[in-house]
């Protein structure tokens, strides 16, 4: 029986700082460009692959979180109890695409600061990363990283929904097809992309990562811990709906987005003039959130290769900052690097969840704690669907970036 101990204010900064980091590192710059230019691609068949997707989210974030929780140990240190050496192949792959993720990052801000100033998005990735920077330096960073991630959770679901109001989508029309999709083969490098940048490479793990450092572990902290789950990816999804049902009332109507910046369009659509600087704002704030979320939770997959990495964390994050944001000021394309970055997290997810899988009836790892049968028959699903839609999904990786 999983215990409710009564919430204590820390305790309550940390739930909502577990969601909204979890929540913000996924509704980044990347979230919202694969959401407008999917949305323009398939219309209203795209709210199939975002129901399929929020399944599949829920199957791996309640299985990674409770085994990680239960056994007080990080995903590369369950991952190494399981199978010694593929921590570290896994520590690598999520660390590398942190950084895909983090270069995708500052480029978003890049593209917030170009959006409400005009300026070259190279400076506007610059002050992010300082930002970014910032919040680490100072003595009492991870509080205010709770704080600030869930101010500007907040501000760009309020300001999504408006858009939607504005934008006026067939709602109708969106139901329908979240259950019956045209062409529904099709939807596969969608639903993989999704999944990627929901819960894919770091993200599952930036939440869960953040409540073990604050020692929120064992069963008696499982009920903690699956609401944060569960709230986790109900406010990705709310996120995730909201934006495309703004790109839907835009494009049903034949309007084509600019694929210089599609989401950018959606906002000047619906908005008008103003509506390209309120799209900067919610750029700007997904992008700085989903920097800290990434460089957090990509070092903490480095604290346990070597003490360096433990005793030095702080210094390893900056580093990942600055080092995404050099990347991209030479590499550039950051409509094309976004989407990427979330199909090459989707394929991450099946070694990491197939992993906490093999750890949830491992007594060494998990002790005398019963993983639920019904959520590794969920996880399982969720394996073998990312494994089959990434496969499917390769050929379209190599189109997109060739074309």
């Amino acid at each position: 029986m999983e215990n409710k101990p009564k919430m204590t204010a820390v305790q309550r900064r940390l739930l909502f700082g577990a969601i909204f980091l979890m929540a913000t590192s996924s509704i980044g710059p990347a979230f919202l460009t694969q959401t407008s230019v999917f949305t323009e691609q398939f219309l209203a068949s795209f709210a199939f692959a975002i129901l399929a997707s929020i399944i599949i989210d829920i199957g791996a974030q309640l299985n990674i979180w409770r085994v990680l929780s239960v056994s007080g140990k990080r995903g590369q240190d369950v991952a190494n109890a399981v199978f010694p050496g593929l921590g570290y192949v896994i520590a690598f792959l999520i660390v590398l695409g942190g950084f895909a993720f983090n270069i995708g990052n500052v480029a978003g801000a890049g593209l917030g600061f170009n959006a409400i100033f005009g300026w070259d998005p190279r400076i506007g990735a610059a002050i992010a990363g300082i930002t970014a920077i910032v919040v680490f330096l100072l003595k009492n960073g991870r509080a205010v990283m709770d704080v600030i991630i869930q101010v500007l959770g907040v501000m760009m679901i309020g300001i999504t929904a408006f858009v939607m109001i504005r934008s006026n989508p067939p709602y109708g029309e969106a139901a329908y097809r979240a259950i019956l999709p045209e062409e529904p083969m099709t939807l596969f490098l969608p639903i993989v992309t999704l999944v990627g940048g929901t819960v894919g490479g770091y993200i599952t793990f930036a939440g869960a990562h953040r409540l073990i450092e604050a020692g929120v572990t064992g069963p008696e902290n499982l009920g903690f811990v699956s609401k944060a789950a569960n709230y986790g990816i109900l406010t990705t999804g709310v996120m995730r709906v909201l934006l495309f049902l703004a790109v839907l009332g835009v494009v049903s109507g034949g309007v084509a987005l600019d694929p210089e910046n599609p989401p950018a369009s959606v906002f000047q659509i619906a908005l008008g003039d103003i509506g390209m600087q309120i799209f900067g704002v919610v750029l700007v704030a997904a992008a700085l959130s989903s920097v800290i979320g990434s460089a957090y939770t990509s070092a903490s997959f480095l604290r346990s290769l070597h003490r360096v990495f433990d005793d030095y964390n702080n210094v390893v994050i900056i580093t990942f900052i600055v080092i995404s944001t050099l990347i991209f000021t030479f590499v550039g394309r950051p409509v094309t690097l976004l989407i990427l970055a979330g199909a090459f997290n989707g394929l991450i997810l099946p070694l990491t969840l197939g992993a906490v899988l093999l750890a949830s009836r491992n007594k060494k790892i998990v002790g005398d704690y019963r993983h639920p049968t019904w959520m590794i028959v969920f996880g399982i699903v969720a394996v073998v669907v990312t494994i089959v839609a990434g496969i499917i999904s390769l050929q379209g990786l190599q189109d997109l970036w060739t074309g």
